[in-house]
């Protein structure tokens, strides 16, 4: 898994309404880039819908947050009306970024090992990722998210 200090490697693809999101695009901003395993799933649901409920922290904190998964189009894209979720999320169906990333990992449930994406989030910004969090836990993801932001904009 890539780590603090490292280049975050830039991708483009499509976002639950289809259109081209680039991570290049977003430079001067904080981003928030959290990798997620599948879309309406019982964990998935629960940091996007927590991340939804307290936007309006992280907008104060000016981050944009982008959520990526494995799954197709069509499914974040119901995933992203069920559950009002305004911020961008985008398909790595491929998991080609996930790869770059370093959360498409093997992983096991019921003594059987498959491939999949480890739930990761990076803090960025101009390129550099300023703070990983390696297999976080829906619930405590925000605000162990927002206190990193907090910190990186000298409010602690």
């Amino acid at each position: 898994m890539l780590e603090e200090g490292d280049k975050a490697p830039d991708f483009t693809l499509e976002d639950q309404h289809g259109q081209k999101v680039k991570l290049s695009d977003h430079r001067k901003e904080l981003v928030v880039l959290y990798f997620y395993p599948k879309a309406n799933t019982g964990g998935c649901t629960t940091q996007a819908c927590s991340i939804r409920d307290t936007r309006a922290d992280y907008e104060k904190a000016g981050a944009t947050v982008i959520g990526i998964s494995p799954d197709e189009v069509k499914d974040i894209d119901k995933f992203a009306t069920k559950n009002d979720l305004e911020f961008t999320l985008v398909a790595d169906k491929d998991h080609k970024v996930a790869d770059k990333y370093g959360t498409w990992v093997e992983k096991s449930m019921y003594g059987r090992k498959y491939m999949g994406v480890q739930r990761a989030t990076f803090i960025i910004k101009g390129g550099k990722i300023l703070k990983v969090f390696p297999k976080v836990q829906p619930k405590k993801h925000d605000a162990l998210v927002l206190a990193a932001l907090a910190e990186i904009n000298g409010e602690n």
